[in-house]
């Protein structure tokens, strides 16, 4: 029942008494890891609406999805479609680039590169869209064909993803889909950093007076320390998609298996 207690001490590693917060003019909602769970992020949307609309300081109300949104889940393309509608309902989107993406989008470039993207959620993403698997162990024409009929069938879903970014601030809060890299200013993020997680962020935590907001390291319950706020609960094993409201404080959002069977 305390796990998050026990998180919250065991990953803080840090002295910090004053949580850094966004700008004061913003209210962000922050999406962990979707990986093509659409029923979740279907039901997770109107309540972080929901609760903006409740709010009455004059704060700008932020929507942030961290990135992975594709991949794993079987419901990729239907997840994207709600992504994209969801900019009608707020006007201040950022949708991040998460590693998922990034292969993604290197399939569709390289395809004679992507065997390996198959493999870590990629034939779910596939089959989405109706496109024919390849086999364990595709041939270069296999995967050219995939390729081409996958970014044929995704249509404006391409678009969608390549204007995704890698990094982005509010007052100072970074949101980041793996985190960043401590040793290195932010205006100079490696995406092995930011999207992949190949940096000591981890270990050491951002920079003094900087809180991190991320997903990629997943685990059924989000971290949550002054210094950093990973918001990746394993949506497409778990069931259970989690967000965080951040203004002058932290707030967890979460829909879980129970209430999703209510819900529906």
């Amino acid at each position: 029942m305390f796990s998050w207690l026990r998180k919250l001490f065991a990953a803080g590693r840090s002295s910090r008494s004053v949580t850094p917060t966004p700008d004061p003019g913003h209210r962000l909602y922050v999406v962990g890891d979707v990986h093509g769970r659409h029923d979740l992020l279907g039901a997770l949307l109107p309540r972080l609406a929901d609760d903006a609309s409740r709010q009455s300081d004059g704060r700008e109300p932020w929507l942030v999805l961290l990135g992975d949104l594709v991949d794993r889940g079987d419901h990729t393309r239907e997840t994207l479609e709600i992504a994209m509608a969801a900019q009608a309902e707020w006007p201040r989107m950022v949708v991040l680039r998460g590693n998922h993406e990034a292969a993604l989008l290197d399939f569709l470039e390289r395809p004679g590169d992507g065997a390996a993207w198959l493999g870590f959620g990629g034939r779910q993403t596939l089959a989405s869209y109706g496109v024919p698997v390849p086999a364990s162990q595709p041939e270069a024409n296999e995967l050219r064909a995939a390729s081409a009929a996958l970014s044929a069938a995704m249509g404006a879903h391409v678009a969608f993803l390549e204007r995704t970014v890698s990094l982005w601030r509010s007052g100072d809060v970074i949101c980041a889909h793996a985190g960043i890299d401590p040793g290195l200013p932010l205006d100079a993020q490696p995406e092995k950093a930011t999207l992949w997680g190949r940096s000591p962020f981890l270990e050491s935590g951002p920079p003094s007076g900087l809180r991190v907001v991320h997903g990629h390291w997943d685990d059924p319950e989000p971290v949550v320390t002054p210094a950093r706020l990973c918001l990746d609960t394993g949506a497409y094993y778990t069931g259970r998609l989690t967000a965080a409201r951040l203004d002058a404080g932290t707030a967890l959002i979460a829909v879980d298996p129970l209430e999703l069977r209510d819900l529906l």
